[in-house]
């Protein structure tokens, strides 16, 4: 048996970095498919695992303990979950104010995710290029409402400018990549380290979204201590095992707030007397489109708008 590191997922192989340096492919143990995980991909990129290898051939026999893992609701499996990585240190969120636009609920959602395991977050609006006066006005109010609840923001054209700062956050850290398809991550990351190297889509004229180029996720070492991991764009971030008391937890705004309302814990801040988080969003202290996202993620509505 060999400790390995997953780099490469497409549904049915996986390739795995041994312990030794080399790559195996490999297949997962029928018995991991059975122990009742409700994940539609019970092994992830990023994720610690035993392999026995024959030659260059392997089979993952077990999956070692997560640190952590980011995930959302499957599209394709009803009652199950879809992680994107495992073992993260930071998500990075690609997002664009236009052609094709990230909602903010779906930024809102992607951040809540993470925050659920204290992965830390970094959200970056690219395309800048594109927006006109209006445009730009808006990326700044964006830009200033998630910076003031702790999430590290960056505005780019990465077709244009060199991303000097979003590399430097990256030092020795691995780095998650997420957002809409056509935002701009692959072009991104080959501006990051050319040898990455992934192919560039086109934006449909039709719907104003981007066309799916990476295909499965995989992770890239940028030298011994730093990886990033690049997943297929994302259409839906639906919530997985949150109920409603829990869900402002993931709100820093609200974290702290809550704690002050009249039914404490038993609150879920929408029409409760007294209600510390409903005052906040009254006075101006918490944002009202993150008030209004909070409120659809407990309803269970569309993760799409």
């Amino acid at each position: 048996m060999m400790e390995g590191t997953v780099i490469r997922s497409t549904g049915s192989f996986y390739d795995v970095i041994g312990k030794d340096g080399r790559k195996y492919n490999c297949r997962v143990r029928g018995k991991i498919r059975l122990e009742g995980i409700k994940e539609s991909n019970p092994v992830a990129v990023g994720d610690h695992v035993l392999i026995d290898v024959d030659q260059d051939i392997g089979s993952i026999t077990d999956i070692l303990p997560r640190r952590n893992h980011i995930l959302r609701k499957s599209v394709k499996k009803t009652g199950h979950s879809h992680v994107l990585a495992a073992n993260v240190d930071q998500l990075l969120l690609v997002a664009t104010l236009a052609f094709p636009k990230t909602s903010l609920g779906f930024i809102d959602r992607s951040l809540v995710s993470a925050e659920a395991f204290r992965i830390p977050q970094v959200l970056v609006i690219n395309k800048k290029d594109l927006l006109d006066d209006e445009g730009l006005e808006w990326l700044e109010r964006t830009m200033q409402l998630y910076g003031e609840i702790g999430v590290t923001c960056f505005s780019i054209s990465a077709l244009y400018e060199d991303p000097s700062d979003i590399r430097a956050i990256l030092k020795d850290k691995s780095t998650l990549f997420a957002g809409h398809s056509g935002v701009g991550k692959s072009t991104l990351l080959n501006k990051i380290s050319p040898s990455i190297n992934q192919s560039i889509g086109d934006i449909s004229e039709f719907s104003e979204k981007g066309k799916h180029t990476t295909t499965f996720a995989e992770m890239f070492l940028l030298d011994p201590t730093t990886s990033v991991i690049d997943t297929p764009g994302v259409k839906e971030w639906g919530l997985v095992d949150m109920n409603e008391q829990e869900i402002s937890d993931y709100f820093p705004e609200m974290r702290d707030l809550r704690l002050r309302c009249k039914f404490g814990s038993r609150c879920i801040h929408t029409n409760e007397p007294k209600c510390a988080i409903i005052q906040a969003v009254q006075d101006g202290t918490i944002a009202l489109s993150r008030y209004e996202n909070y409120v659809s993620m407990i309803r269970g509505e569309d993760n799409r708008k």
